[in-house]
């Protein structure tokens, strides 16, 4: 019965800008998405892993760096959970994509969803629930497993595993450096946390002025933008955004 954990990258410099990621990999962790980071190892220290896996991206990469440090696991790299490539999409503000028809797509169909010179949310589903089962059918009994990637990514690997069809995943919350946990049994598998950030301070609405006027709705980030913890407006939106805040 492999356990599977997974670990969405920190707080990055396009999530505080409100900046649609994607695969640029120049995007960083800002400074709260390293202490993010930083905190990573005690957070996950009474578990033993046997594999760390991560994204190409290096905010994947700086993420993971602090738990392989301290636990002497390397980390190995898998492109099938790299972020989604949102082609024309990627490094435009957030605000100007909620005017875009497709962004009603990806809110209420996001099967249906391909991105301008990118690939399709229903593409990214079946990439990652490949790796996902390739991983798990590769892992020992009793192996505990690590793959730090990306909101969307993440949440389509759990709508998997919930048995949810792609459509519904909007519904599920993945925010910077949250921790989500799956196990895998020959019958079925059991999501056994999801969106865990070790606190609650993100369940508090945010102040009425905080929040984006483009993005206070009930639609979903792209890219999985979340609540903060620190109360980052940015970070506060209750749109599902394309990859999660600012992926």
């Amino acid at each position: 019965m492999p356990t599977l954990v997974l670990l969405r990258h920190g707080r990055s410099t396009a999530n505080t800008a409100g900046v649609l990621a994607g695969r640029s990999d120049g995007v960083s962790l800002d400074d709260h998405g390293t202490t993010q980071a930083d905190g990573v190892p005690g957070r996950l220290a009474t578990v033993t892993f046997d594999r760390l896996i991560s994204s190409p991206l290096l905010r994947c990469w700086q993420t993971l760096a602090p738990l392989a440090a301290a636990t002497g696991v390397p980390v190995e790299i898998d492109d099938r959970f790299a972020e989604v490539d949102y082609g024309d999409w990627t490094g435009r503000k957030l605000s100007e994509l909620a005017k875009e028809p497709l962004w009603r797509t990806v809110q209420a169909q996001p099967s249906l969803a391909v991105f301008p010179g990118g690939e399709g949310l229903a593409t990214v589903g079946t990439r990652a629930a490949t790796a996902v089962r390739d991983v798990v059918r590769a892992a020992g009994e009793h192996d505990v497993l690590l793959v730090c990637s990306h909101g969307d990514v993440i949440k389509a690997i759990l709508a998997d595993a919930l048995g949810l069809h792609l459509d519904g995943f909007q519904r599920i919350v993945v925010a910077p450096a949250s921790i989500s946990v799956i196990r895998y049994t020959p019958g079925r598998t059991f999501v056994e946390r999801i969106n865990d950030a070790g606190e609650l301070g993100t369940l508090r609405p945010p102040p009425a002025a905080e929040k984006d006027p483009a993005a206070a709705t009930t639609e979903a980030v792209a890219n999985g933008n979340a609540p903060a913890p620190d109360g980052d407006a940015a970070d506060r939106s209750s749109d599902a955004v394309v990859g999660g805040p600012a992926s």
